[in-house]
């Protein structure tokens, strides 16, 4: 493999390059590695690397807000366009998947069962639907166009649901924490023996992994119920 790649970065037509390690780079990329000194191979701003071309002090201001090297390689490695090997690809291409995967699962329901589709066949409607996925774009921007392929092959639909949970005292403040992390609540009250009454509203898929969460906490004494 090649000791360095490139990250391409361009801003009102200027173009900016930063040489970095490969597989420390897609670990970056993939939120796996976050101390970027050991990713660069120099702190070095160009905008042609291969001439070793660098910009002038006044087109890193203009573009970064900062003349910084360290700041201005983390902006270009965070927005910036990784050279990918053709492994590389396949790897950060695959974890994109499997993130998309699991945000379908938690956010859309089969409309018939009111349940989430289990997570393989999602992924086999994918393969069936040959649904491309970029592996430079987020999760957020690319999930609506995929959905829109998949529902040809599977009932996919997004909706909420309102939950009324009551929570014993000795589990009201960790149960709380949970409740604040999976959805919205919108109503909430204390009651005088310390335990907990509230209305939560969550993604209709995530109920399954909600109930579980409270149920674990609570030894089973929570009552879930729907009331929408």
């Amino acid at each position: 493999m090649a000791d360095y790649t490139l990250v391409r970065y361009s801003f009102e037509g200027e173009k900016f390059e930063i040489m970095v390690k490969p597989d420390p780079a897609l670990d970056y990329r993939l939120g796996k590695k976050k101390d970027i000194s050991s990713i660069l191979v120099s702190d070095e701003i160009y905008t042609d690397a291969s001439k070793g071309t660098r910009p002038t002090a006044e087109k890193l201001q203009h573009a970064f807000k900062t003349e910084d090297p360290a700041e201005i390689a983390e902006i270009i490695l965070k927005k910036g366009d990784l050279n990918l090997t053709t492994d590389q690809r396949r790897k950060m291409i695959e974890e994109k998947k499997k993130q998309i995967i699991t945000f379908i699962a938690k956010t859309y329901v089969d409309p018939k069962t009111h349940l989430p589709h289990p997570p393989l066949r999602i992924e086999q409607a994918m393969k069936d639907g040959r649904v491309s996925i970029d592996p430079h774009k987020a999760v957020d921007e690319q999930v609506k166009d995929i959905v829109e392929k998949l529902r040809s092959i599977i009932a996919l639909k997004s909706e909420t649901l309102k939950l009324e949970i009551t929570i014993p005292a000795q589990f009201a403040s960790q149960s709380y924490a949970v409740l604040k992390s999976v959805g919205s609540l919108n109503r909430e009250e204390w009651q005088n023996n310390g335990s907990l009454k509230a209305i939560l509203e969550i993604p209709a898929a995530a109920r399954p992994n909600v109930i579980d969460r409270l149920g674990s906490i609570t030894k089973g004494s929570a009552t879930v119920e729907v009331v929408q």
